[in-house]
């Protein structure tokens, strides 16, 4: 699967505990990445910056759903279900 165009739900939707560019703290799930542009697109794409959670991340039907709106509840929900104690 590709990622859909002006989602940007992965960027949004998980929390991220390694530093992110401008986000040196990571950030909480919920918070919009700073890097995520108006369009909802990475603008650390490819970047060496690009912390290796974001890019290792694939998408897939069971994580992206059917649209943007459906991808930002399953990985809220994952985020849930897989949260620490």
């Amino acid at each position: 699967m590709e990622c859909r165009p002006g989602c940007g739900a992965c960027c949004i939707a998980p929390s991220i505990s390694s530093p992110v560019p401008g986000m040196p703290q990571g950030k909480s799930a919920g918070v919009r990445c700073v890097q995520l542009t108006g369009d909802h697109r990475c603008a650390v794409f490819g970047s060496p910056g690009r912390p290796r959670c974001c890019s290792g991340l694939q998408p897939s039907e069971e994580m992206c759903g059917a649209d943007r709106d459906e991808a930002l509840a399953r990985l809220a929900w994952l985020e849930r279900a897989t949260r620490p104690g």
